[in-house]
């Protein structure tokens, strides 16, 4: 499984040392229940969390771009400070590793050009938001998208960036981080490094490999 071992190089030091990415601590990340769930808003919102169970709170989030396409390669959230003892392939409920052929990964489809990490409780807040807007606009609702990612990436200037912090509910703390992922479209993984504890350190996903 080349992908994992690329990402114990990258992501095992609390630095990372490439020429190739660029890297940057973007903000925040609140988790609720700590069930963190990865996906395509736009097209997998009934996704389920990774079984791993995460600390509550704020997180640090990093982005590391690809240098030559200014690219996003690797979405970073950061939980403690504790020494990795080892890496996982993050799963959902049925996944098992043990069922994947050498180069098959578990991962998300992303259709839309953007995926998402947040808690379930704000993926649920997401959801209802969707209904709400849907129930009240009827005819001239335009899609979750429109409704409420588009003016966090776009202006009447045009594109303002390559993620964003969104607050789907004003009665919940909890955010969404969503971003641009890799070249595109594609079926993306997402890695665990564990503490000898097994308490979860970090959470990496990769949208372009880097060696």
């Amino acid at each position: 499984m080349t992908h994992i071992d690329n990402i114990k190089k990258l992501f095992s030091k609390n630095f990372v040392e490439s020429p190739l990415l660029e890297s940057f601590e973007v903000g925040k990340l609140y988790l609720s229940s700590g069930k963190l769930v990865a996906c395509d808003p736009l097209i997998t919102n009934d996704m389920q969390a990774f079984t791993t169970e995460f600390p509550k709170g704020d997180f640090s989030v990093l982005l590391h771009k690809e240098r030559e396409s200014n690219c996003v390669a690797y979405a970073e959230v950061i939980f403690s400070t504790a020494e990795i003892a080892e890496w996982e392939m993050a799963v959902t409920a049925g996944q098992n590793v043990k069922d994947l052929g050498e180069e098959e990964i578990f991962g998300y489809p992303v259709e839309s050009g953007m995926g998402c990490l947040m808690d379930v409780d704000t993926q649920n807040s997401l959801n209802e938001l969707e209904k709400r807007l849907y129930h009240s606009k009827g005819a001239d609702f335009m899609g979750i998208y429109e409704e409420f990612f588009h003016e966090y990436f776009f202006d009447e200037k045009g594109a303002i960036d390559q993620y964003a912090f969104l607050k789907p509910a004003d009665d919940h703390p909890g955010t969404i981080f969503a971003f641009e992922t890799g070249y595109g479209e594609g079926f993306y993984a997402s890695y665990i490094a564990y503490d000898k504890d097994h308490k979860p350190v970090k959470i990496i996903t990769e949208f372009i490999e880097i060696s």
